[in-house]
C-alpha cells in the first residue's frame, strides 16, 4: 500500500495486491489477487477489478492485471487479469473507463483511452492510444484500435481499425479523419494533409491493400505518423475495417 490510500466501506481486497500513492477506492469494490494498481488512480462504486478471466482454457494459472497511473475506473467496471498466453491484461495510464466496461483477458489499453458507458472489450484486444470508443460498443476479440482513433457509439468493431481515423455505420468503415482528436493534440496542417493522403489512396482509390501501401510510400514522405499508419497495416490480424 502506497500513502494517502482512501478506501471505502464494504471495499474487499485480497492478497497479492499493490497499489499506488493517493489512489481512492470506493465503496463496495472488489479488487482481486494479482492486480497492481498505480498513483493516482479512482475507483468507483461496485468496480470488480482483476477477478480470473472468463476463458473456459484457464486452469487457475498465476497472471496479473496492470492498472497505470491517474487512470479513474468508474461504477461497476469488470476488468479481468490475463491467462497465459500472455499473462498480463494492461490498463495505460490517464485513462477513462466510464460505467460498466468490461476490459477481457489479454487485452492492452492505451495511454489516454476513453472508453464510454458500456462498452465491451473482448479477449486479446489492443487498443493504441489517445483512442475513443463511444457507448455501448462491443470489441471483437483479437481486434486492433490505432491511435488517435474514434469510433462512434453502438457500433460493433469486428475488424482492425487504423489510426487517426473516424470509424461509423454499420458495418463499421472509415468515415474520414479523426479532425477534431488531431487539432486537439495540435497536430500540424502538414501532418494532417499527409495522413489524409494517405486514406484516400487507402480507401478511396482503385488499388488493392498491397498497391495501396506501395503507392503511400511512393508518394509521401516517411513522416511518423505516415510509418505509423503502415506499421499499423502491416501487424493486422483481423484485415482492416
Amino acid at each position: 500500500m502506497g500513502e494517502n490510500i482512501i478506501i471505502g466501506p464494504y471495499a474487499i481486497i485480497e492478497d497479492h495486491v499493490v497499489i499506488g500513492n493517493n489512489t481512492s477506492i470506493a465503496a463496495h469494490v472488489n479488487i482481486k489477487s494479482y492486480t497492481t494498481i498505480g498513483d493516482n488512480c479512482k475507483i468507483f462504486n461496485g468496480a470488480v477489478i482483476g477477478e480470473i478471466p472468463q476463458d473456459l482454457k484457464f486452469s487457475g494459472e498465476k497472471t496479473e492485471l496492470i492498472i497505470n497511473n491517474n487512470t479513474t475506473i468508474r461504477e461497476f467496471c469488470t476488468l479481468n487479469r490475463g491467462t497465459i498466453d500472455t499473462g498480463k491484461t494492461i490498463i495505460g495510464s490517464n485513462c477513462l473507463l466510464m460505467a460498466y466496461v468490461h476490459v477481457a483477458h489479454d487485452c492492452i489499453i492505451g495511454d489516454n483511452t476513453i472508453l464510454s458507458n458500456s462498452v465491451q472489450i473482448g479477449g486479446h484486444v489492443e487498443i493504441d492510444t489517445h483512442v475513443i470508443i463511444g457507448g455501448m460498443t462491443p470489441v471483437h476479440q483479437f481486434c486492433k484500435v490505432g491511435d488517435y482513433a474514434f469510433i462512434g457509439g453502438g457500433y460493433r468493431i469486428v475488424q482492425d481499425v487504423p489510426p487517426y481515423i473516424m470509424a461509423m455505420k454499420e458495418p463499421l468503415q472509415y468515415s474520414g479523419l479523426n479532425s477534431v482528436g488531431l487539432r486537439r493534440h495540435n497536430f500540424s496542417n502538414e501532418a494532417k494533409s499527409d495522413i489524409k493522403k494517405a486514406y484516400q489512396i487507402l480507401y478511396q482509390s482503385s488499388f488493392n491493400r498491397a498497391q495501396a501501401i506501395k503507392e503511400i510510400q511512393n508518394n509521401i514522405k516517411p513522416t511518423s505518423y505516415i510509418n505509423n499508419i503502415l506499421e499499423f497495416i502491416n501487424r493486422s490480424t483481423r484485415g482492416l475495417i
